[in-house]
């Protein structure tokens, strides 16, 4: 008798219609049980993705309401201290929005912080890839394709945030205004074209506001579609551990578990940003009020994610210099054009920086541990105390007023500390990596120091040392030794000039200063050695752990151990003597 309920059929039903139509069926067949590896630094990529669907959904409902015009109007809305005030049509719509509209105000805010939350889950995300190389071959270009996103999303979070037309959001319009017009030759022109004139112009919002809301979302959506579908392809990265190898991968099907953990994932960041939204304000206009050209909000600071770029702009000297009638305003072109290019440049290139020093041309779906690769780690490290330096740096003000410090003090303090602590830090960082990497040797050579000291029969005493796990040892053995390349000959044996011996030369430096300092893996059999003598160690306690397993809690005077076999009371232990 058939067991099969009506829902089935029509499911079946519907799958064999849309199989006869699209072939459907052997693509899911062959797809839906693809294996993901689960580890919790893998849900940062997920959280970015969950928090951009939340800016869309956010975003779709606030275009309903805000206008994006500087037609200059007379605000007449339910925030009282405004009323009265002139101000452009896209500021009026955003209090509309926050004091007329029903759920305006949570909207807004859920919109403004996931956008932050986007960044920083991407952001950390690409920390997580870049310190365990992931972005090694083959996914050099999904390493691009993340760089490009960043920058996607720096470029959203500013448009969006400058859309209001507040006296905060156009400071920062300002600032813009003058990066484009530091530009070599074409800066005055570029700011016109941009601007629709003088600043700040009557179009710039509603172009602004085109690129916000298609241009920009539309890009993000179509890398982020790559990116994904070049996960699929190119298999995910794994962890280190039993049975984890570079030719296979360990997890999760991905129905029904992983569907079902991701769709939970989902609906936990959406009410953590709804949370976030309705119980702290953020960028609240309506106190900034509108935006003139001649005002300037005190203590303005930009979203955590370009405070950078304000920082390289404040702790820059004033140089400028003129060329051939030109005027280079070095005080904007490099922090704000020079050194965001090159740190963007070489960071989008560092794969195929690291492959060419290396040499390396092997596929890599096992991930390193940070302190297997001190160098690489040592270079992120440096980049983000720098990036840290910078932050400061556009807080100045703040910190100068917080602290009652001289705001002079704080930038010459930032302007030398840029030079040397990040250098230090890598230093440190790498000598960390290495002390970690001895530690691991140590754990193979003699096992776990177990902190129990044991006395033998014969009267020596020796600290117990347990064995590794199964798991462990798997993760220490899973390290390569990368020998640096070797340095070239000047000639062959026939005394024929080598003519790309200065740059092979380079190469093999860059090989050494990679990977010269190391600590190599003890041999196989030297891991086998030690751990059978931390085993023999462990097997001399084995006696003394199995008499103290013996001992019985008894619950008289709050609870006393007692061993089996013992004298009870104290006449008992005046007999025993």
């Amino acid at each position: 008798m058939s067991t099969t309920s009506p829902v089935e059929k029509a499911g079946a039903a519907t799958a064999t219609y849309v199989d006869q139509r699209l072939g459907s069926n052997k693509f899911l067949a062959r797809n839906l049980g693809k294996v993901f590896p689960d580890h919790w630094s893998f849900m940062l990529g997920e959280i970015a993705l969950y928090s951009f669907i939340v800016v869309l959904l956010t975003g779709t409902y606030l275009t309903l309401f805000f206008k994006p015009s500087m037609v200059e109007v007379v605000y007449n809305g339910s925030y009282v201290p405004l009323k009265g005030i002139e101000m452009s049509e896209a500021y009026a719509s955003t209090l509309d929005i926050s004091f007329d509209i029903r759920g305006g105000l949570l909207i807004r805010q859920m919109h403004h912080w996931a956008a932050l939350i986007f960044l920083a889950a991407m952001t950390v995300h690409m920390f997580r890839v870049f310190f365990t190389g992931a972005f090694r071959k083959p996914r050099e270009f999904n390493w691009i394709i993340g760089v490009v996103l960043v920058t996607m999303g720096l470029l959203a979070g500013f448009s969006g945030y400058s859309l209001p037309d507040d006296l905060l959001s156009g400071t920062g319009l300002q600032i813009a205004r003058g990066i484009v017009q530091a530009i070599p030759v074409i800066g005055t022109w570029a700011a016109f074209l941009l601007f629709g004139g003088e600043f700040p112009g009557t179009d710039f919002i509603s172009r602004l506001y085109a690129i916000h809301i298609l241009l920009i979302p539309g890009l993000i959506l179509a890398l982020v579609t790559l990116h994904l579908i070049m996960v699929f392809t190119q298999k995910h990265t794994q962890f280190p551990g039993p049975g984890r190898t570079n030719d296979n991968v360990v997890g999760y099907p991905l129905m029904p578990v992983y569907m079902a953990k991701a769709g939970g994932f989902f609906f936990v960041v959406f009410g953590v940003i709804a949370l976030v939204g309705g119980l702290i304000s953020i960028n609240p206009i309506w106190i900034f009020g509108p935006y003139t050209p001649d005002q300037v909000s005190a203590g303005s600071q930009p979203d955590w994610y370009i405070g950078f770029l304000d920082g390289a702009l404040r702790l820059m000297p004033n140089w400028e210099s003129t060329i051939a009638g030109f005027t280079l305003s070095w005080n904007i072109l490099i922090p704000a054009l020079i050194v965001p290019g090159i740190l963007f440049t070489v960071l989008g290139a560092y794969p195929f920086i690291e492959a060419w020093v290396t040499g390396d041309k092997r596929e890599h779906h096992l991930l390193d541990r940070p302190r297997n690769a001190p160098t690489r780690t040592a270079f992120g490290t440096m980049a983000i105390s720098f990036y840290v330096l910078l932050l400061v740096g556009g807080g100045n003000d703040i910190i100068a007023t917080a602290f009652d410090v001289s705001i002079n003090s704080i930038i010459w303090f930032l302007r030398i500390t840029l030079f040397i602590i990040p250098p230090l830090v890598f230093v440190f960082t790498r000598r960390i990596c290495l002390g970690l990497q001895r530690r691991d040797q140590a754990k193979l050579l003699h096992g776990y120091e177990a902190g129990r000291i044991l006395r033998l029969p014969h009267g020596e005493f020796i600290e117990v040392h347990q064995p590794l796990s199964v798991k462990e040892l798997a993760v220490i053995t899973s390290k390569n030794d990368i020998e640096p390349l070797p340095v070239p000959e000047k000639a062959d044996i026939d005394g024929v000039k080598n003519k790309k011996f200065k740059s092979h030369n380079r190469r093999a430096k860059l090989s050494r200063f990679f990977y010269g300092d190391n600590i190599p893996l003890p041999s196989a059999a030297e891991i086998e050695a030690g751990q059978a003598h931390v085993a023999h160690d462990a097997e001399l306690e084995a006696p003394l752990a199995a008499y103290e397993d013996a001992d019985e809690l008894r619950r008289a005077h709050g609870g006393v151990l007692h061993h089996p076999g013992m004298a009870e009371t104290n006449a008992e232990q005046e007999a025993e003597r």
